[in-house]
């Protein structure tokens, strides 16, 4: 089994993640659920997109994360 060494604290995982240049132009980043888990836990992260006002939806163990306050539509 394989060892992970964390790199980053919580804070930097955070601001890495938040700081991508999608994020600041409004777009989508996307995070396995297993990769959440270890870095910053599920409630965490779920905590850090509402401070954002954005919108977060889930799909075949990944986290999608649409980075801006506006209304979000489900088409199909």
């Amino acid at each position: 089994m394989e060892t992970i060494i964390r790199q980053t604290t919580s804070e930097g995982w955070i601001a890495e993640v938040f700081g991508a240049k999608s994020v600041a132009s409004g777009g989508v980043i996307r995070r396995d659920l297993r990769w959440i888990d270890r870095e910053i836990g599920r409630e965490r992260f779920i905590a850090e997109v509402r401070a954002r006002g954005f919108n977060l939806i889930e799909t075949g163990g990944q986290w999608i994360v649409i980075c801006n306050t506006g209304f979000l539509r489900v088409i199909c």
